[in-house]
């Protein structure tokens, strides 16, 4: 292959990479040149509307104007500070960006409301707001989030599919105890006995835990799946592990929603068909806070605020027992493990041939 081939080929192999949701399989991959110097724009977008944490509503409109123009003077001082020790036009924008420009986007910022008016609360909120913004920016560029959650969207069909017939095969026994609980006193008022906060604290804690079990488990299956499906390339590093990892987690939590999801739709159908409202109040003291009422073949039907409650705690208590039996059960490891071995082979055999056109050893 020339050399004017082997580059189209590389660049090709890169694409796929990135399309795959794998961009940490490229050669040199890095935040400073490959990350966060693609996001400028929407970094200075950002920093300019900070300024305004300069203002403080106790000062006179001529002052905060003041504190505003001040802001703007040294951001402008910053940014020519860093361009010149980097060695760029004084306004330029860079492209390459480092820890120096990440930190003065952070910090800068965040010294306006201190140095205009002593606001230390707004500094900090500043500061966090900015290092949770260039994380986000690091997972969905970085780590290709994005691309992985179109790759996993784009087999949406067949998670749905999979996932479903996976309950009626492999996990009966939730089926029948979700169904069992729903029925009971003890759910009822539980769920609906709780305040709203600590009700979406228990949902979360639910789904905490399903994240940590995917998130133990995954690095094994990720080995092993560098081990059947990686010969012919060199030993994948540390990131590439997490960039493969996250792939299978993504992939894995989209089908613990599509259950937790249809299992909280039957939940929500199941209770307007069969829980009345005598049944409702002799299990909660009252017949519970209607939200919409239909007629169907003659009954009054009600979609009650509890009903929802109750669906949405089963549901996420169905996706974290879903969760555990991903890694458990022998059945499902067997079919999800074949199956993404299958869609991601292509992905391994391509590395090798990228680190043949690279000159890597193999």
């Amino acid at each position: 292959m020339t050399g004017v081939a082997a580059d189209e080929r590389v660049a090709e192999l890169e694409r796929g990479f990135r399309h795959a949701g794998l961009p940490l399989f490229i050669d040199g991959y890095s935040a400073s040149t490959d990350v966060f110097n693609r996001v400028v724009p929407l970094l200075g977008l950002v920093v300019v509307g900070e300024l305004l944490g300069a203002l403080n509503l106790e000062w006179s409109p001529l002052a905060n104007v003041a504190a505003v123009l001040g802001a703007l003077a040294i951001l402008v001082a910053a940014v020519a500070l860093v361009n010149t020790r980097d060695r760029r036009p004084l306004l330029g924008i860079p492209r390459r960006v480092g820890k120096t420009e990440l930190a003065a986007f952070v910090l800068i910022p965040a010294l306006l409301p201190l140095i205009f008016g002593g606001q230390w609360r707004s500094a900090l909120v500043t500061a966090a707001a900015n290092l949770l913004l260039l994380a986000l920016i690091y997972a969905v560029v970085g780590y290709g989030l994005a691309s992985i959650l179109r790759w996993v969207l784009g087999r949406l069909a067949g998670q749905l599919r999979s996932s479903l017939g996976l309950i009626a095969k492999a996990l009966p026994l939730l089926l029948i105890f979700a169904l069992l609980s729903f029925t009971t006193q003890e759910a009822w008022q539980i769920f609906p006995g709780v305040t709203t906060p600590i009700y979406f604290v228990i949902i979360g804690l639910f789904v905490a835990l399903g994240s940590l079990v995917l998130v133990v488990r995954i690095p094994a299956e990720t080995r092993q799946l560098e081990r059947e499906t990686g010969e012919g390339a060199p030993p994948l590093s540390r990131r590439q592990r997490l960039n493969v990892g996250l792939v299978m987690f993504v992939s894995q939590a989209v089908q613990v929603l599509i259950v937790s999801l249809a299992l909280g739709a039957f939940f929500v159908v199941f209770g307007l068909l069969a829980i009345n409202d005598e049944v409702r109040a002799s299990w909660l003291g009252h017949p519970g806070n209607e939200l919409l009422g239909f007629e169907l073949f003659g009954e009054h039907l009600e979609l009650t605020e509890e009903l929802l409650r109750v669906a949405g705690g089963l549901a996420a208590f169905s996706g974290f027992y879903f969760a555990i039996a991903i890694f458990t059960d022998s059945t499902y490891r067997e079919e999800f493990l074949t199956e993404l071995t299958g869609e991601m082979r292509a992905s391994f055999v391509a590395r090798s041939e990228y680190c043949r056109l690279r000159g890597e050893p193999v």
